[in-house]
This record gives structure tokens, sequence and C-alpha cells, in this order.
């Protein structure tokens, strides 16, 4: 044994007395010796053995913990007052997965039957609880997004509805790569949220039908649901939804494998209610599911999209027939529908109240198709044709005939339509037409020769002729020989036309241009600003000159002494200079909102001050790709501090 003794609860070292009786052996090395007087030893002797007694009956006092399950989920539903239940919650996880499964209808039972008597009321009272009411008809909603998507978080969620007020609606937004959303966490919400009216799962990989089954059960007004990317979701699970959700108004079901057609099929029976329909790129889905969901749903389905499924002529036939409700139609991605389709859901002559329809990437789509549901649906206001190759300059004449109440017209990347299929649709349109727009339609090139009779659409009020790199000056100014309304220029992407032909159109434009986009119409020059501002200072609201690299201070100078109601200036990527931030900045009754200098590599540091002077309405500002600098960026947050600047 050592000759010395550490006694660690003490701090000091003691020479033992065996050692120094009978010469054991010593230390190589001299220790110090502090002398201890007995009476702090036998104090902290004392202390020890206090101690230890404390923490022994520490262990052995009785603990909620200790309760199994069944008796803390009864003492837990008792807790009377919102704010207690939360605070209980607090307590750990295992105490708030308990308050997750009780439901509201649990909490008013105990809190009718003999409460035990409350001894905490210094910690709530009645005053505490009226602090935290929300007003009635006060809606609410919540978004779990990534990370922040788990079960703990959305139980908690659930047990703070009665602290909050009444949740009406919940988002889930993706989930944590281990602890993701599950069954638990939507049993907890059902069972807390009874109020929910509108619930979306988008990404949400673990939850399955057991999850929708406790949400029907627990949340009979849900009117609308969102399932998106949930692969673990049957027909099963909607079922569920449709016998108890049956005030459902809207359903949309995206890329979920595991649903067929007895879903859609039960919530068409089930559902008398339903409003909107979305199903988007569901593989099982076909003829069947689409067909009973559009015959039983007939009396109140008023918007329907249909994309990336596998169904046929059939389904657009019931759909033409039993859609007498329906005002917007959407069909995307329909590869194994053909013209019959299209033709036979017009000619049943059940559209008559369609009002907006869009067909994208759907070969069934032809002239003749196109001709019959001009004819036979009469309330057709709004039409978007996009990436449908059969379409052509064939019956454009006969659609605008027939359209009488057409108000805007969308073509979109459809080759075969060219300006004389366009010239012949102006001629015979609806004097209610307002909008044209054609986007990335190769067809659309300059014409040798002007037909014999050209159009004059006065109702025509906005325009967008995008990415149609064909179309240069001669056209352009024929546009503005038959459109002397204009309000709404888009010209995007235009790179071959210049001032020569943009001036023409400016100058016949009789109504005041309000929006004007010349994005990436980079051989345009400030001749063509001064005339625009000239023209139509006093109406325009929005310019856009994103990608002008000819575009100077000249142009600024301009709008600084003629527009009084510009709201929104892009001028990224434009020569402009420090100088003409300067004078866009001192120009008083310039009232922008939005200005965008992005990628200016002539803006510089020199223009902090002028852009800190800038009005009040200033609400965005875009200093991106510049030589402005961190620092200066910093001291302009603090002077445009309502600002939300983006550098």
């Amino acid at each position: 044994m050592p000759p010395f003794h550490d006694y660690r609860d003490g701090g000091v070292l003691v020479l033992e007395p065996a050692a120094a009786l009978f010469g054991g052996v010593r230390s190589r090395k001299r220790a110090r010796v502090t002398a201890v007087p007995p009476c702090a030893f036998a104090e902290a002797v004392e202390e020890e053995v206090t101690a230890a007694s404390k923490r022994q009956k520490r262990r052995e006092a009785p603990s909620l913990d200790a309760l199994p399950d069944e008796c803390l989920f009864e003492i837990l539903r008792r807790v009377k007052g919102a704010r207690a239940r939360c605070a209980s919650g607090a307590v750990s996880r295992r105490w708030l997965a308990l308050l997750g499964g009780i439901r509201a209808s649990e909490i008013k039972r105990a809190a009718a039957a003999a409460a035990v008597p409350d001894l905490n009321q210094e910690f709530v009272d009645e005053e505490d609880e009226d602090e935290f009411e929300v007003p009635l008809g006060c809606s609410s909603e919540r978004c779990l997004e990534g990370r922040e998507a788990t079960d703990v978080g959305l139980t908690a969620v659930a047990v703070g509805d009665s602290l909050r007020g009444h949740l009406e609606s919940l988002v889930i937004r993706g989930s944590h790569p281990t602890r993701g959303v599950t069954d638990a966490g939507l049993s907890a919400a059902a069972r807390g949220c009874p109020s929910l009216l509108s619930l979306a799962l988008w990404h949400v990989p673990q939850v399955t039908d057991a999850g929708l089954a406790e949400i029907a059960a627990g949340c009979p007004s849900l009117a609308r649901l969102d399932i998106t990317g949930c692969p673990l979701i049957t027909d099963k699970g909607l079922t569920a939804v449709a016998q108890g959700c049956p005030d459902l108004k809207a359903v949309t079901i995206e890329a979920c494998p595991g649903v067929a057609d007895e879903g859609l099929k039960a919530i068409g029976r089930c559902c008398a209610k339903l409003q909107a329909v979305n199903i988007k790129n569901c593989a099982h889905v076909g003829d069947q599911g689409v067909s009973g969901l559009v015959c039983s749903a007939a009396a109140s389905l008023a918007k329907v999209r249909l994309q990336g499924l596998s169904i046929t002529d059939a389904s657009l036939a019931v759909i033409g027939y039993y859609g007498k409700a329906i005002t917007d139609l959407t069909l995307a991605r329909l590869p194994t529908v053909g013209e019959r389709g299209f033709w036979v859901m017009a000619n049943a002559l059940g559209l008559q109240k369609l009002r907006c329809m869009s067909v994208s990437s759907c070969p069934g789509v032809t002239d003749l198709a196109l001709a019959s549901i001009a004819k036979f649906c009469p309330s057709l206001k709004q039409l978007s044709l996009k990436k449908c190759s059969q379409v052509s300059d064939g019956r454009l004449k006969d659609f605008a005939e027939s359209a009488m109440v057409l108000e805007s017209l969308q073509i979109e990347e459809c080759n075969k339509v060219t300006l004389m299929g366009i010239l012949a649709f102006l001629l015979n349109c609806s004097p209610k037409f307002k909008a044209l727009s054609l986007v990335k339609c190769n067809g659309i090139k300059d014409i040798c020769s002007a037909p014999a009779q050209l159009p004059l659409c006065k109702s025509l009020r906005s325009l967008t002729i995008k990415d149609c790199p064909g179309f240069t000056d001669a056209s352009l100014a024929v546009v503005g020989m038959i459109c002397p309304q204009l309000e709404n220029v888009d010209l995007s992407g235009l790179g071959a036309v210049t001032d020569n032909g943009l001036l023409p159109l400016i100058k016949s434009s009789e109504s005041g241009l309000v929006h004007v986009d010349l994005n990436g119409c980079e051989n345009l020059t400030d001749a063509t600003v001064s005339a625009l501002v000239k023209a139509h200072g006093s109406s325009l609201a929005r310019l856009s000159l994103e990608g002008c690299s000819k575009i100077t201070d000249a142009s600024l100078f301009a709008i600084s002494e003629g527009c009084t109601d510009l709201a929104e200036l892009d001028l990224s990527n434009c020569m402009v200079s420090d100088y003409g931030v300067a004078v866009l900045a001192s120009a008083r009754q310039l009232k922008l909102r939005v200005l965008s200098l992005s990628g200016c590599l002539k803006v510089t540091q020199k223009s902090v001050p002028f852009l800190g002077s800038m009005s009040a309405s200033l609400e965005g500002l875009n200093l991106q790709f510049n030589f402005i600098g961190n620092h200066n960026i910093a001291s302009l947050e603090k002077q445009l501090w309502w600002c939300d600047i983006l550098a």
C-alpha cells in the first residue's frame, strides 16, 4: 500500500499510519503533505454521506415517468387549458407524443367529467388563457419544409394548435432525411387539428395509406387535398379520404405510382361537392378512373387537369358528354389520345360552359379537332396550344369565325403556323378578341408579299411575339398598321428587330402603351426609347430593356424627363453608368417601385449616394454582377431599409 492515500472528495493527501509505523516503501518523489485538522476531516466525511443519502432519495422519489403510457395519457388529457397542455408537451418527447395522440373530443370529455382539483392556478389562469385566444374566423396556416419536417415537429404543431387557434391549412414539403414525417406524425395532426381544411403532402416518401386514413377519421371538414411524390399512397388511402371527407372540393394527385382507378372512382362517388381535380404523371390511372370520376362528379366538377396519363379517346368522350359544369380544362402529354378523341369531345355537346382550355404536347390536336372545339364550345374565351405539331394555318380562319367570344389565343412551339394564318385569323376574329401570344414558333417569318386584304383588329390590346427568330422589321411594321390599340407589347428575344421596325409601331399606336418588354432586342438603341417615352411616357408603367446592350444614359435622361407613371424599369446588362443613375435618382416625378441594374458594369460605388436618395416608393433593387462592392451594399441597405436589395 502506498504511504499516502488520496482522499479525492476531501482534496488532501494524508500519511497512512501503517506505512509510518512499519516502514513501508517510500515514494521516490517528494510529496507535499498538508495537515488536516480532525474536525475538518470529520465534516468532509459527513457531507459526503449526506450527499449520497440525498441522491439515493431522489432516485427513490416517485416520478410520473415511471407510470405506464396508459396512466400518463389519462393524466395529460385532463390537463386544463391550452397553454398548460403546450407546456406539458415541452417536458419530453414521450409527453409530446402522448399529447399528440389525444383527440380534441377526448379533451372535451375529460373537461366535462369531474376534474382533479387544479393545484397550479399560479401557473395558468383564465386571464392568461384569454391572451392567447384567436378571434373566430381567423384562419391559420403552417408549413414544415425540409429538415424541419419531422414527426416531432408535426406533433408539436398539432399540440400547439389548441393554443394558437384552429389550424386550417397544413403544408409539408419534403422530409427530414432520417427522421422524416411518417404516419405517426399525420396521426397526431389528425387528432389535434380537427378543423383542418387543406392538406398538402409534397415528396413525403414515408407516409402510407394508414396516415391518410387517420386524416380521414380526424378531419371530416377537409376540403383540399394535394398529394405529390408519395409512392406509398395507394387507392386504399384515397378511398378512406373519400369516405371520411365528403366535403372535399379540390384534389391534386401527382407522381404517385400506387394510385390507380379505384381511388379516383371513390372520390367521384363520395364527394358530391368536388369542384377541381388535377391528376398528373400517375402511370396506373386509366380510362376507368377518369371516366368514373367525371361521371360521378358531373354536377359540380368545374376544373379538370389531366397530364401524363395513359388514357385514350374514351376518357375525352366522357368529358365531352358529362362535363356540363366544366369551365377550365387542361390536357397535357396525352400520347394515346387521337384526333377522334378531341373531335368526339367537342361534338358531344356537353362542354357548353367551357371558358378556358389549354392543350400541350397532344398529337391528337389537329386542324379538324380545333375547328370542332371552336364550333361546339360556344363559351370558349381563352385557348392555349403548346407543342401541338399538327396545328397549321388550315383551319385558323374557320376557328376564328366559330369562336365568337374568344378573347385570348396563345400559340407556343407550333411550327406549322405562319404569319399568313395569323393574319387570316385576325381578319375574321371576334370583336372581343384582346390578346395574342406567339412564342417559339419557327414558322412565324417575314412574308414576301402582303395579302390582298390586311386585317384591322382594333380590339387587340396585348401582343406577344417572343423568341421567333424569323420575325424582323418588315413584319413588325405591319403589326403597327393592323393593331392600333395595343397597350401591352412583348417582343422579347427578337434579336433581328431594329429601330426601323419598332418606331412605326410606336408611332401608329393610338392607345397609350402601358407594358413594354424588349428583352434581348440587342439592336435597339436610345432612339427607340426616346420615341417611346415621347409618345407614351404618360401611360408607360413597365419597361424592360434587359440585354439591350446599346442602351446608354441617354435613355435614362429621356425616362427621367418624360415618364410620370413608370413603376418598373429593368436595365440589366445595359450600358448605363453612374451618370445615368444620378439622373434617374434626381427625377422627383418618377416613383419607381422596382429597378434592376444587374450586370451594368459601368455602375460603380459612385452610384451609392444617388441610389440612397431614391424615392420611398422603391420596393425592389437588383444590383447583382456590378462593381459596387459588398461594403457599399451594406451601407445602402441601411439607407433603404424598407427596400428589398438583391446583390
